[in-house]
C-alpha cells in the first residue's frame, strides 16, 4: 500500500485531516470494531451493509452469509467502498452550524477477492475472532468445513486506502466567540460492562483476562 492518495482516496473536504501513512490506516482499522462496506449491485442498484472485520498485513477480510445475495455480487467482481469510523468526542460550538466531532476513519477502495485456501480461511477465522476480542482466538473453536462452506470470506487488498481525522476544540467564527454559551468537547470512549455468563454454562469455568480486562486495540488516546 502506497502512502500517498489515488484520485478515490484524495481527501478533498479539509485536506489538512486526510493521511495516508499505512501505519495511521492500520491503527484505524484496527480499533474500529465493525466497518460498512458498500458497493453497486448491477441488478439491485446500491447496497451497504455493516460488517466485522480484520486487517491481517496489507489485507481487509470481511464475510457474510454465502446464501446472501448482495455478498455474491462482492465475489463476483464488484467495485466495492469501505468505511471504518471511531467517533472519539462531540464537538459542542457555540452556534449550531460549527458542531461537530472528533473521530478517525478510514476509506478503502477495491475489488474482493474470495478466500478459497485451507489456510487462508483458518487465518482470517483467527483473526476476525481477535479483532473482536484479542485473545479469544485461542479458546474458541475455529470453523469447520461445513460452516466454512456456508460463509463467504472476502479479502480486499489495502492498495486505496487514507484516513481522516479530526481533533481540538470547536471553531467558532468570530462574530459567535462572544455568545454567553458553553463550548467544547465532550469526550467519548467504548467501555465495557460486568461480563454476563450465558445461562447455558457450566459451573467452574471463569471469566477469562481478556474479557474480564477488555481493551480496544489501536490509538492510545
Amino acid at each position: 500500500m502506497a502512502d500517498s492518495p489515488s484520485e478515490r482516496t484524495q481527501v478533498h473536504r479539509h485536506p489538512e485531516r486526510g493521511s495516508y501513512d499505512r501505519e495511521l490506516i492500520h491503527r484505524v482499522l484496527d480499533e474500529a470494531l465493525i466497518c460498512h462496506v458498500a458497493w453497486t449491485d448491477p441488478d439491485a442498484g446500491p447496497r451497504l451493509l455493516p460488517t466485522i472485520h480484520a486487517r491481517v498485513g496489507d489485507t481487509l477480510y470481511v464475510h457474510g452469509s454465502r446464501a446472501g445475495r448482495p455478498w455474491r455480487a462482492l465475489r463476483d467482481g464488484a467495485n466495492v467502498c469501505i468505511a471504518a469510523t471511531i467517533v472519539d468526542g462531540l464537538v459542542l460550538a457555540r452556534s449550531a452550524f460549527s458542531h461537530s466531532m472528533n473521530y478517525r476513519s478510514v476509506v478503502v477502495f477495491g475489488r474482493a477477492r474470495e478466500v478459497t485456501d485451507p489456510d487462508e480461511l483458518q487465518a482470517a477465522a483467527r483473526a476476525i475472532t481477535s479483532h473482536v476480542a484479542p485473545g479469544r482466538e485461542n479458546d474458541a473453536r475455529m470453523p469447520t468445513d461445513e460452516e466454512f462452506r456456508q460463509t463467504l470470506l472476502l479479502a480486499i487488498p489495502l492498495e486505496e486506502a487514507s484516513a481522516k481525522i479530526r481533533t481540538g476544540p470547536p471553531i467558532d467564527h468570530e462574530p459567535d466567540v462572544a455568545l454567553p454559551i458553553w463550548a467544547g468537547v465532550l469526550p467519548l470512549e467504548t467501555v465495557h460492562g460486568s461480563p454476563e455468563p450465558s445461562p447455558d454454562l457450566a459451573d467452574g469455568i471463569a471469566v477469562p483476562g481478556y474479557v474480564a480486562d477488555y481493551r480496544r486495540p489501536g490509538i492510545d488516546h
